[in-house]
């Protein structure tokens, strides 16, 4: 029931696609929340989809991202009568969305296991995410985040690391990456938003990274 999306096609042929990825700890949350993405990308001619994916404890992230490269291969195996283009792909994502679109950005093998090359994904912009480095931000992390991450992703160190983006960041990887964090964390979602943006220019994958004013809320809201 969670392998669901809503889409908005847009008002001309051959359109890019941006695909929004929810948030919520990798538990809860849900697509409707993305619907000013929707008008704002539509308007300028882009269309648009925002997913769910199955939650926490019922499937692990590496099931999640494999979720958001079924809706990727869904909508581009109907992209003739959809209107997409698809070699045209952005992929957003807020909070537990941003490590599950940087995954599928920079791990091959959920778009391969649907014959998709990673190079049909344009852009990614990862939107306030601290799951990048999945072990490094469980040791740095507080008594409530630490709990939030070893629900979903376990104690199993060699598995925290194969869902981490950096662990990937080495390519192939998704064209672009713009790599945004609220300026008031930058001792979790500030340092690992560097590092994937480090990993992946060391890949030679262009990456920028900026801090935005505002908190972890209003970075969605006000994208």
């Amino acid at each position: 029931p969670r392998q669901r999306l809503d889409f908005t096609p847009a008002a001309r042929p051959d359109a890019p696609l941006v695909l929004f990825v929810h948030g919520g700890g990798w538990r809860r949350g849900d697509k409707r929340i993305a619907g000013h993405m929707a008008a704002h990308f539509h308007a300028r001619g882009h269309a648009f989809a925002a997913i769910n994916y199955r939650l926490v404890p019922e499937a692990r992230p590496d099931q999640q991202a494999a979720d958001v490269a079924a809706a990727i291969a869904r909508l581009t195996g109907d992209a003739r009568r959809l209107g997409l283009d698809p070699d045209r792909i952005m992929l957003i994502g807020h909070s537990a969305g941003a490590h599950l679109v940087a995954l599928v950005g920079t791990d091959p093998s959920y778009l391969a296991a649907h014959r998709i090359p990673i190079a049909a994904i344009d852009g990614v912009v990862p939107l306030d995410g601290a799951g990048y480095d999945v072990p490094r931000q469980i040791a740095a992390a507080g008594p409530l985040l630490r709990r939030i991450y070893a629900n979903a992703f376990g104690e199993d160190s060699d598995y925290q690391r194969r869902v981490s983006p950096v662990a990937h960041a080495a390519g192939p990887n998704a064209a672009r990456f713009l790599i945004l964090h609220v300026a008031s964390r930058p001792d979790d979602a500030g340092a690992q938003s560097q590092a994937l943006g480090a990993a992946l220019r060391q890949a030679r994958t262009p990456a920028e990274v900026a801090a935005v004013e505002g908190n972890h809320m209003t970075i969605f809201r006000g994208f």
